[in-house]
């Protein structure tokens, strides 16, 4: 009997080495999908936490919106209010696995300057998951941009 829990003990902690040992990633562009520097198509993780970052707005710590009406200076400071949150798990850009945008009237201009001022975040060789939506509006007329993050933390 003994025996038996020694292999069931064994047996669980090999099971949970992932948890013990840190995330593994794996970052995939299957073949038939396009590949881009700007995201990845899939990121599988076996991860003991997962956080999930509500969307951030180009707003200070008082909750006032900034930069209103300038939509890069917007969302260079929705970057750097996620590089707080971020930095309040412990946690850099190279862990988000997976973003959300939303952008009040989208264009082609815009998309160039979110795909520029992230690329200055976003800097590690896999980038995350990302999806990019063009919404009619968010829940402030002043609001031109939101994000959202899901991190796996180590």
């Amino acid at each position: 009997m003994n025996h038996i829990r020694q292999f069931l003990l064994l047996l669980s902690l090999l099971l949970s080495a992932p948890a013990l040992f840190g995330q593994q990633l794996q970052y995939i562009n299957p073949p038939g999908l396009p590949t881009s520097k700007n995201y990845t198509q899939i990121v599988v993780i076996q991860a003991s936490r997962v956080a999930y970052i509500s969307g951030q707005v180009s707003s200070n710590a008082k909750g006032e919106i900034i930069n209103k009406g300038d939509f890069r200076g917007q969302t260079k400071q929705v970057l750097e209010n996620l590089k707080i949150a971020l930095a309040s798990m412990g946690a850099t850009f190279a862990d988000v696995i997976k973003t959300t945008t939303y952008v009040v009237n989208t264009d082609a201009e815009k998309i160039g300057i979110v795909r520029e001022i992230r690329g200055q975040y976003f800097t590690a060789p896999n980038p995350p998951a990302s999806t990019y939506v063009g919404v009619q509006g968010l829940y402030d007329k002043d609001v031109l941009i939101e994000i959202e993050a899901t991190v796996a933390l180590k």
